[in-house]
């Protein structure tokens, strides 16, 4: 992390009488940032902390909203012997938290050609052997900041279970934390990777909808709407995204 200049965090709108008085009624505590004491805003994220900190952040950080799984972080609290795992995009600080990013968790991707594989467990046997190391401790579910039930998808894959891979993997954003936590040093983002990979290209069901949609496509139905938006100001698209309809 490179340094910024302190202050950058602060908000440039406000007159100077107003920034003071802002900053005065914050609520600040101590958290320690790769080793180091900062005052920060007792209601932010870790994510918002280091940079209030003033550190520009150049890795570890993507969308900011909890979706990407760049900005992987452990921590610790006081008196809590446990090492703790989360987003720092979504995680709050606390009280006298030691925390530190950990932007990249290495591991080595298989390399496989999809149509000389089948779906079920010797594609597993295969590719990730390792994956026959589980002894179902649970620590990756346990780190897992979406809540995934990563020891099941294993276990899954140790049967061959490739749609129950697919299931329980689907909203993985790859942070590492799991694999960073793992004793039997599985790979389990890349198995669940796969997984998916294999359903989709053996066990998907068809969807009519799908291929008229594509045809639609193809036929250049809208045609005339892509170009209208690539007519769009910055600012006209924004408003766009923001005002669709979404779950």
């Amino acid at each position: 992390m490179k340094s910024a200049p302190k202050g950058a965090v602060v908000s440039a709108s406000l007159p100077k009488g107003e920034k003071k008085r802002e900053k005065a009624e914050e609520r600040l505590i101590t958290v320690y940032i790769m080793g180091k004491a900062y005052q920060v805003p007792a209601e932010s994220t870790i994510m918002g902390a280091i940079e209030y900190a003033g550190h520009m952040i150049v890795r570890g950080a993507g969308c900011r909203e909890g979706y990407c799984g760049a900005c992987a972080t452990i921590y610790r609290l006081p008196g809590d012997y446990k090492i703790r795992t989360g987003l720092a995009c979504m995680t709050l600080v606390e009280e006298g938290m030691t925390l530190a990013q950990i932007p990249s968790v290495p591991a080595e991707k298989a390399i496989y050609d999809i149509e000389k594989l089948k779906p079920n467990v010797s594609a597993i046997q295969e590719t990730y052997p390792v994956v026959f190391r589980c002894v179902a401790c649970g620590t990756c579910t346990k780190s897992c900041p979406q809540g995934l039930q990563v020891m099941d998808y294993v276990q899954a894959a140790k049967r061959g279970d490739i749609t129950a891979i697919m299931d329980l993997s689907f909203d993985c954003v790859s942070c590492g934390l799991c694999m960073l936590r793992c004793p039997a040093e599985i790979t389990q983002p890349l198995v669940g990777i796969l997984g998916r990979r294999l359903y989709g290209r053996y066990l998907r069901k068809e969807s009519a909808g799908l291929a008229e949609r594509v045809l639609a496509v193809n036929a250049g139905a809208f045609e005339a709407e892509y170009a209208e938006m690539m007519s769009m100001s910055r600012e006209d698209l924004s408003k766009l995204y923001y005002a669709r309809d979404s779950e």
